[in-house]
């Protein structure tokens, strides 16, 4: 989760929500990515969909068996569907998302019984840092604006 916090960082000094993801294959991180919304101008452009996109160049596979994402933040339906139909193992975020969070918060697409995978969630690790990330930033969007 250090190393996705490091991303959320570098995400934070770019003026861009600071979310990081990194995957994890086999015990070595594959991909790494922040959220990149405001600089592509491109509403997918989270944190965990550009993570995925590196992490299936990788692996030349569309597929990320056996892979595990740390995030700094639950993610949002867009990316939980994603890693769904990517087939990841295991998610580990920080902070919960009370407006988006589709990993148990607001709704659970990582573990729908509708589905045809299921994904294993960890929740809370490094929570308190990743928070105070994320509150410093929109701490400071309020008093810009």
């Amino acid at each position: 989760m250090s190393e996705a916090l490091k991303e959320a960082k570098e995400a934070f000094d770019k003026d861009e929500v600071p979310v990081g993801a990194v995957i994890v294959h086999k015990r070595k991180i594959i991909a790494r990515a922040h959220n990149q919304t405001v600089m592509l101008k491109d509403p997918t452009a989270h944190a965990e969909m550009l993570a995925i996109t590196e992490a299936t160049a990788y692996l030349k596979s569309e597929r990320l068996l056996d892979t595990s994402i740390y995030v700094t933040i639950e993610p949002c339906s867009m990316c939980a569907g994603a890693l769904v139909l990517a087939r990841v193992k295991r998610i580990i975020y920080g902070a919960k998302d009370p407006k988006t969070g589709a990993c148990g918060s607001v709704m659970n697409i990582a573990n729908n019984k509708k589905l045809n995978h299921r994904i294993r969630i960890t929740s809370g690790v490094l929570k308190k840092e990743c928070s105070s990330l994320l509150s410093e930033f929109f701490k400071n969007k309020r008093r810009k604006s």
